[in-house]
């Protein structure tokens, strides 16, 4: 069931996205060579709470941490551990999540680890601006395989493929709600955006193949084939002047 939410619930959305973007912006500076995912998470840990939200994803469904940090091959879910130091041209996706008063917030980017090669640039820059295409679509009247339609369109046409079992979903009173947005086309045209629905929209896309293979430790979505995945992700309303992102500064 897709809930459309009350003013006081966007604005209790606004604060909570508000901080995942304030997370996001300034951990930027902190991804370095040398620098262990277990020290990001802790910092992002203290910095949630230090501005009044609480971390979503530490103890969700057993979960141990704030962020997840996921490296390289590593699509989503990657644990935060010391034993786990970057490396000048890594990439690291992080995905945050956040809840104030009830409500959630929710974001991701994929940051380079130093100096990276043109072509792991452009992988980043094609998943970041494919979610912006998809955001433009994000508006009363459309259907949300229209955001899905704009997402696989970017992608496939620069040659990346998009992974297919992951997708963006509902936000709200809950971390995850109806409905389900995938990032490709499946041909079903799906619910239709009404004013004040709310979307977590991401994105994740490779340079390799769609397959994917979760690790032993039951959290880690990893590509099949090893090859590099990226993650952006922002939270959204619908409103009458168009998609508002909730995940900004």
């Amino acid at each position: 069931m897709i809930r459309l939410k009350t003013d006081k619930e966007l604005s209790l959305m606004r604060k909570a996205n508000w901080v995942v973007a304030i997370i996001l912006l300034e951990i930027e500076d902190r991804i370095k060579p040398g620098v262990n995912t277990y020290e990001l998470d802790m910092w992002a840990e203290e910095k949630i709470l230090s501005l009044g939200a609480k971390p979503a994803f530490k103890g969700y469904e057993g979960f141990p941490a704030a962020l997840c940090t996921s490296i390289n091959n590593e699509v989503v879910h990657g644990i935060p551990s010391k034993d786990r130091i970057l490396e000048e041209g890594d990439i690291i996706g992080i995905d945050v999540g956040t809840v104030y008063m009830g409500f959630y917030g929710d974001g991701a980017r994929t940051f380079a680890v130093g100096k990276v090669s043109d072509e792991v640039q452009d992988l980043m820059n094609t998943c970041e601006k494919s979610l912006c295409e998809g955001i433009k679509m994000a508006k009363e009247g459309n259907r949300v395989n229209d955001i899905s339609v704009a997402i696989d369109r970017f992608v496939r046409t620069r040659g990346y493929e998009i992974v297919r079992d992951l997708t963006g979903h509902g936000i709200g009173g809950n971390l995850h709600e109806d409905p389900q947005v995938l990032n490709y086309d499946n041909g079903n045209k799906g619910p239709k955006l009404k004013i004040n629905m709310t979307l977590a929209i991401e994105p994740m896309i490779t340079n390799g193949g769609y397959e994917i293979m979760t690790l032993n430790n039951g959290w880690t979505v990893v590509t099949a084939d090893g090859s590099l995945s990226t993650h952006y992700e922002n939270t959204i309303a619908i409103t009458e002047n168009g998609p508002e992102i909730l995940t900004k500064v």
